[in-house]
């Protein structure tokens, strides 16, 4: 059973979003063309200026495809590494969802989330944390948000409130 489902899983089709925060207007059809290698089938990003940033460009982009798609997405735009991104997966039937989230200065993290888009720490990263942290109630705090990707979200949160004034794509699922 456990065989089936798994088999099940890996061909059911998933979804997300890329978010490219910031990208060197040079760097930017390498990005399209290295998301669409990911997903086996070409795609278009609507690039709009990064105010944050000058000279860099940011963009959206909602993406289909095979479940681990999200992973596939992340590794091929690692390469680049004067751009900040983030990627999601959302999750699916008996499956949890993934975000992963890049800054050239912090390199890559990434964590499973739930369906309300919640980070899922497992326990033995919070047994780990309790080890570490010992009876120190600061460093305690510190390794949660290490498990939280804390350092990522204040290095990207510029970045995506800079997007607000980006134009909204409305999704609508169907089925």
């Amino acid at each position: 059973m456990y065989l089936r489902n798994e088999r099940q899983a890996m061909s059911q089709h998933a979804q997300g979003m890329v978010f490219i925060h910031s990208a060197p207007k040079a760097v930017t059809p390498h990005v399209e063309w290295s998301i669409g290698r990911a997903l086996g089938e070409p795609v278009r990003i609507e690039w709009t200026e990064q105010s944050v940033l000058p000279g860099a460009l940011r963009g959206e982009l909602f993406w289909t495809g095979k479940t681990g798609s999200g992973a596939d997405i992340s590794s091929a735009l690692v390469g680049w590494q004067t751009i900040r991104f983030e990627v999601t997966e959302e999750p699916q039937a008996g499956l949890e969802g993934y975000r992963w989230a890049y800054t050239p200065t912090l390199g890559m993290f990434s964590s499973q989330v739930d369906w309300a888009g919640n980070l899922l720490v497992n326990e033995f990263k919070l047994r780990a944390a309790l080890e570490a942290a010992g009876s120190n109630a600061l460093e305690l705090q510190r390794e949660m948000r290490k498990l939280l990707g804390q350092s990522w979200d204040d290095e990207l949160e510029v970045f995506r409130r800079a997007g607000m004034n980006a134009p909204v794509v409305w999704l609508q699922r169907i089925g």
